[in-house]
């Protein structure tokens, strides 16, 4: 077997495939990473103790979940945590507003996406970060999160909780407090991680249920993540 392509080569009768963009591109883009990061570290590192809330870009306001999500955030401000969120709107800027009119920190970790995302209005105009790369900005909402609110949402809530839980099951990190905000939304979906991965085919641990908790109110959400931290300091979590 022969090939012409100048970006592939024969190595025991199989013709490799190579990259065909210039691969300069990839050592140039080291930096700019290497700016997110800091910039989000700086910025982070000053504002204390918060708590991430996700959920919906798509949520709209008179959904019972944008009211939730607010009545959860300016509880959380009251108690003193900082809220973060993604920065959008739906239930990004029902957090955010909650904290706003708490007189709370408001933080925004916003990023360009082709549809849903721009910044919403609620946000400290100190505490509003853009980011290019999705993995910068969830190193941002893991470290500086002293808790982890989860409001109904779709892939990319359920990519944030996820990951959130991964890295508590692998020792990556500390434990800290996640919940998970409705009932009726969540409720499905424990059951089956119950029935399905942790009965039918053993992928997690019966300990790995106890990773998170499911609520109903603002009020469950809050008192769960001050009764974790009587037992435990406040601190980033890496």
């Amino acid at each position: 077997m022969t090939s012409d392509n100048k970006y592939e080569s024969k190595m025991g009768g199989i013709v490799h495939k190579d990259w065909k963009e210039k691969r300069v591109v990839d050592t140039w883009q080291i930096f700019k990473i290497i700016a997110e990061f800091v910039e989000g570290f700086e910025k982070m590192s000053k504002i204390g103790p918060c708590v991430s809330l996700f959920g919906s870009a798509r949520t709209q306001p008179d959904n019972k979940y944008y009211a939730l999500a607010t009545e959860v955030a300016e509880k959380l401000a009251h108690k003193g945590f900082g809220v973060i969120t993604g920065g959008g709107p739906g239930i990004m800027e029902a957090g955010n507003k909650g904290a706003h009119n708490a007189g709370g920190i408001s933080v925004g970790l916003n990023i360009e996406l082709p549809f849903e995302q721009h910044s919403n209005p609620y946000i400290d105009r100190d505490k509003n970060i853009d980011f290019d790369y999705f993995f910068v900005r969830k190193v941002m909402f893991v470290k500086y999160a002293q808790g982890f609110v989860v409001l109904p949402g779709g892939f990319g809530t359920l990519d944030e909780l996820f990951e959130a839980l991964t890295l508590i099951q692998t020792l990556k990190i500390g434990k800290f407090p996640i919940v998970l905000l409705g009932k009726d939304f969540w409720g499905g979906m424990v059951q089956w991680i119950e029935d399905v991965l942790l009965k039918q085919e053993r992928n997690i641990s019966p300990d790995d249920m106890f990773l998170f908790t499911l609520v109903d109110t603002a009020d469950e959400a809050v008192e769960y993540i001050e009764d974790f931290y009587k037992k435990y300091l406040l601190k980033p979590n890496f």
